[in-house]
């Protein structure tokens, strides 16, 4: 395991200045170190990732986007300049991507110096950048036992010094970079046991020569690049060995020596990249023996890095021409108008198909009418490429005849053109293909430029204005109007706002793009020709024109709430709706769409309806006859609230959610169902009742200060009004009157003690107030209570209603105050078991009955007067 690399705790502004940087140059960009465990399996090694850092520095012009890796394949490392170490095997699964890489810490964890010598790693590494470090030498042992390494990257370390036998080892290495170093001297027996090396990158580096055959055993060497602005020689003997390679770099700007012929025997050569700043401008003659080597008609020739201001400084080329070069491009150079009519003279009659101008600067007017004899008869392609803003003449156009067969592309991208000359534009009589994209023509500049409609070109089938300040849809209709072999026309990324109501176009455009313009509706001025429409980007929220030959339509990035009525468009086969303002979609909204095969409709707000998402499911598995070729993460929920962010495609709605109407009619059915059967269990158990004892109960709390004066003595005496208050039945009431309430209360009894008085409901109770404060009353005025137990009175509702509302109370308060009256034989069991008091009280206590023998009476009566009166 690798733990070697450690943290260098400065500020951003000390590394930049013991690294000697300017203020000019632009913050660090990010190099990439990764951590690395190795473990055995299955007699194996797999490297796995353990961590993984950023430290180093690079400027943003050193390292472009595409250098960043965008994956890692196994623990592969691509060449990117960016000083880490990596290990790659090729069996360990590949890594998700990188790419962007999160922002670098505020310090660099480890500056550029790094290294100082090659670090130990495991003999199973397969790739190993060290690039950008400070490895001034490279020992005998540092990379013995790597037979596997593939590709070692050592540029950027200041290397001086490596001893012969250094690369013995590396049997199977394919890629050596060992570029901006400070080697002074090349060594052949460092490239002796390289037989599988494939690549070699021996740029600028401090030798003025290459010395020795280096290569003679580099049978496979397919790409070499070497020279520097030190080289100053070069040999036939000392390419020896090369026999082809797919593409030669040779940087030569001070090269004051070359042998003809030196670079002549390398053959097929597939591309040549050469920088001869300093031999075109002052020996003619050696860069034309240079040229003239590496010039085929089927090797694509890259000139750069040079400058051509002087008259007849052009002549250089001659040698290329007389090869019939066919492709030519020019990179990072400034010219003069001389050194252009050299340039015109010397490629007259070339069959070049192919050239390309990047980042040119003119020191001049673009007045080159000294060439006006000169014609080109064969380019396909003419592309002057500005990737820097500046302004390229189109004078030059106006008075030769050096495209007037020009056939397939002219490009001027992003050169701040505002206007192409009429005069330039009738020359172009063969012109098939022209962008004009992201610069500065205005509706009136792009009128003069396609000179309003006079009849010029007319071969024009692709024309791209896009990213100019135009402004009116009409004019820019109105001026291809009679370009009758146009098909593809881009107008996108302007400001034309508005769209008018009819529009004139010619009849064979089949392709329009007129996203990002500003548009807020649609109307018929978009050609009923259409295959291909662009509408992306705009404002729109609805589409009413009916095009029957559209084939792809583009809608993604605006405000539809639906979907346009798929009767407008009968051969439509794609459907883009993407980032817009839908709510949900289904089959109803797709039924008129016949022809539609592909549909992206992502990265909107959806609904997340029980419909929608079952739709929806259906068509990311195929079914169907419309396929969703976006992202399927694209789909996600916006609404409800505990969906939102959820991919459709996993989503899962419950059958609650899915059919609320059923579900509630079906949950009122059931708890309707369950509550008759707790109502039909409760009145079993008698919990009513419970409940009405325990109501009766609190109602009579309320009396509690009339129940504590009748227990604490005399003073209570005068709130108790009667003796006895009487429960019985109705049907026993013949009893209670001929025999109980006789004898009580005197009209039998002769005796001197003073008569009882009764409390019965039929006398004693109130009329229009409530039975239960009835009841409560009668109790509360009574010392005792005396029920009249039999048949009739366990059966009788009226009662049982009595001795409801009374229990409580009556056995709350005093358990003796109860006195019980059998009419007739009854045991505890017949009475109701909610009873459970005066079930117990029939068990634990005494109980008088009424005795059929009329001899057995008087002892009967004597004892209940003895019991109301507590004797």
């Amino acid at each position: 395991q690798i733990n070697s690399f450690h943290s260098n705790q400065q500020t951003s502004e000390q590394f930049k200045q013991q690294c000697g940087f300017s203020e000019s140059l632009d913050f660090w960009s990010q190099v990439w170190f990764h951590r690395v465990g190795v473990k055995r399996s299955q007699r194996r090694w797999n490297l796995h990732f353990k961590e993984q850092k950023w430290f180093g520095w690079r400027t943003r012009k050193q390292m472009s986007k595409k250098e960043v890796p965008q994956t890692i394949e196994s623990v592969q490392a691509t060449k990117n300049k960016s000083g880490r170490v990596l290990w790659q095997q090729d069996d360990v699964p590949s890594r998700p991507p990188l790419y962007p890489p999160p922002p670098p810490p505020p310090f660099p964890l480890l500056g550029p110096w790094g290294f100082g010598r090659i670090p130990a790693v495991t003999d199973q590494a397969l790739r190993l950048d060290l690039s950008f470090n400070n490895i001034t030498a490279v020992a005998e042992d540092d990379l013995k036992g790597h037979s596997r390494l593939k590709a070692l990257d050592l540029h950027g370390n200041g290397l001086a010094s490596i001893r012969p036998s250094a690369f013995d080892s590396l049997w199977s290495l394919e890629e050596l970079d060992l570029s901006d170093n400070q080697l002074t001297v090349l060594d052949q027996r460092w490239f002796g046991e390289l037989a599988a090396l494939q690549q070699l990158n021996l740029l600028n580096n401090p030798y003025s020569r290459l010395g020795s055959p280096l290569f003679d055993g580099l049978v496979r060497l397919r790409i070499l690049e070497f020279g520097g602005l030190v080289l100053e020689e070069l040999r036939r003997a000392d390419l020896r060995g090369v026999t082809q390679l797919d593409r030669l770099t040779l940087h030569a700007n001070n090269l004051s020596s070359y042998e003809p012929g030196a670079l002549s025997f390398i053959w097929p050569l597939g591309q040549v990249t050469l920088s001869l700043r300093g031999p075109l401008l002052t020996n003619t003659a050696l860069a034309s023996a240079v040229l003239a080597d590496v010039s085929y008609p089927e090797t694509p020739l890259i000139l750069e890095d040079f400058h051509l201001l002087g008259n007849r400084s052009a002549q250089a080329f001659r040698s290329s021409a007389k090869k019939r070069i066919r492709q030519l491009t020019f990179q990072n150079f400034s010219t003069s108008d001389d050194a252009v009519v050299d340039i015109l003279e010397v490629i007259d009659g070339v069959p070049l198909t192919r050239l390309i101008l990047e980042d040119l600067t003119l020191t001049g007017e673009g007045r080159w009418e000294k060439a006006g004899s000169q014609s080109i008869r064969s380019f396909d392609v003419l592309r002057p490429e500005h990737r820097r803003p500046g302004r390229l003449p189109f004078h030059f156009l106006s008075s030769a005849e050096v495209s007037t067969d020009l056939s397939q592309e002219g490009v001027r991208h992003n050169s701040q053109v505002f206007v192409m000359p009429c005069q330039t534009s009738q020359l172009l009589v063969n012109l098939q293909y022209l962008d004009l994209s992201d610069n500065l023509l205005t509706d009136m500049t792009l009128t003069e430029s396609l000179c309003d409609q006079n009849q010029t070109l007319m071969e024009l089938r692709v024309l791209n204005v896009s990213g100019n300040p135009l402004k009116s849809l009409s004019t820019m209709s109105r001026q291809v109007t009679k370009l009758t072999k146009l098909t593809h026309l881009d107008i996108s990324r302007s400001g034309f706002g508005s769209m008018p109501s009819n529009c004139s176009w010619p009849f064979t455009l089949r392709y329009l793009n007129i996203s990002r313009a500003k548009l807020t509706a649609v109307t018929s001025c978009l050609p009923t020709t259409l295959e291909i429409l662009d509408l992306s980007n705009n404002n729109l929220k609805d589409f009413r024109v009916s095009l029957p030959s559209l084939r792809e339509l583009h809608l993604s990035g605006n405000k539809f709430l639906k979907f346009p009525d798929g009767r407008l468009f009968r051969n439509l086969q794609t459907l883009a709706l993407q980032s817009n303002t839908l709510n949900l979609f289904s089959g109803s909204d797709l039924k008129y769409y016949r022809r539609l095969e592909n549909l992206q409709a992502g990265q909107n707000k959806f609904v997340c309806s029980c419909d929608f998402v079952g739709f929806l499911q259906l068509l990311l598995k195929g079914g169907g006859n419309i396929s969703l070729t976006d992202e399927e993460d694209s789909y996600r929920c916006d609404s409800p609230l505990y969906l939102q962010g959820a991919s459709v495609s996993r989503v899962h709605l419950s059958v609650v959610v899915c059919h609320q109407v059923l579900f509630v009619s079906v949950s009122c059915g059931v708890a309707l169902l369950l509550a008759s059967l707790v109502c039909v269990l409760l009145w079993r158990l008698h919990v009513f009742w419970y409940l009405k004892m325990i109501w009766a109960w609190l109602k009579a709390k309320r009396s509690s200060q009339q129940r504590q004066r009748r227990s604490d003595g005399e003073g209570s005496e005068a709130l108790i009004s009667f003796d006895a208050f009487v429960s019985y039945s109705e049907r026993d009431a013949s009893w209670v009157e001929n025999f109980l309430v006789p004898e009580l209360e005197g009209t039998i009894d002769s005796g001197s003690q003073q008569p009882l008085t009764l409390c019965l409901h039929k006398r004693d109770f109130l009329p229009g107030k409530w039975i239960m404060d009835n009841i409560m009353n009668s109790i509360e005025s009574s010392r005792r209570t005396v029920f009249v137990l039999s048949e009739n009175f366990v059966q009788s509702d009226w009662c049982r209603y009595e001795l409801d509302f009374s229990h409580f109370w009556l056995f709350d308060a005093r358990g003796d105050a109860a006195i019980l009256i059998l009419l007739e034989p009854l045991s505890k069991d017949d009475v109701p078991k909610r009873f459970y008091k005066l079930r117990r009280l029939m068990s634990s206590n005494t109980y008088l009955e009424w005795p059929e023998e009329e001899e057995k009476r008087e002892e009967f009566w004597r004892s209940l007067r003895s019991a109301l009166r507590d004797e």
